[in-house]
């Protein structure tokens, strides 16, 4: 079972640290942080950089607490608030299927990082080393309510700045008898 965790938390690791260095800093895709700004802004992520720099940490980060298997239920919240972030606000639209930009590829790591969470990081993980017995029902509940306050204040920062940029755009326009507000 140890064996099994551990290739379970290396692919995890492998898929959320490439897509968050990806956003950082530009590998594998020659890209930005920058250029996942722009991104992240096409979506509604405003400010775009800071979204990306966010999320591109928390992968980074989240993926590789759960390789090492140290502090993995908050290594697992990390990644769960991420892919919960990414089917809720981006993907869920587009139905299930990736090739259609769906939201089945971040629900399936969303949900394999979560059975880690419940599971543990199993026998050979620093946890383990150190003693730390974070596995069973309560860990992997706490790492989902933290994942879940992670994206949903994700997508409150969305639809605040959604609500401030409408705002900014609405100017009051006034004539005699009659006041609207011009778009």
């Amino acid at each position: 079972m140890a064996l099994g965790i551990l290739i379970l938390r290396l692919a995890i690791a492998l898929v959320v640290v490439a897509h968050g260095t990806e956003k950082l800093f530009g590998w594998l895709s020659g890209g930005s942080l920058e250029a996942a700004g722009r991104s992240f802004e096409k979506f509604g992520f405003r400010p775009g950089r800071l979204h990306a720099l966010v999320a591109g940490v928390a992968e980074v980060v989240g993926g590789l607490l759960v390789a090492a298997g140290l502090l993995t239920p908050l290594g697992v919240a990390a990644i769960v608030g991420v892919m919960a972030a990414a089917v809720g606000l981006v993907h869920l639209r587009n139905g299930f299927l990736a090739q259609s930009g769906g939201y089945e590829y971040p629900l399936l790591i969303g949900l394999a990082a979560l059975a880690v969470g419940f599971a543990g990081p199993g026998a050979w993980s620093l946890d383990h080393v150190i003693g730390w017995s974070l596995s069973g029902v309560a860990w992997g509940l706490g790492a989902l309510a933290l994942g879940l306050v992670g994206a949903d204040a994700v997508a409150l920062t969305r639809w605040l700045s959604s609500r401030s940029k409408n705002r900014a755009k609405a100017v009051r326009v006034e004539r005699p008898g009659h006041r609207r507000l011009a778009a």
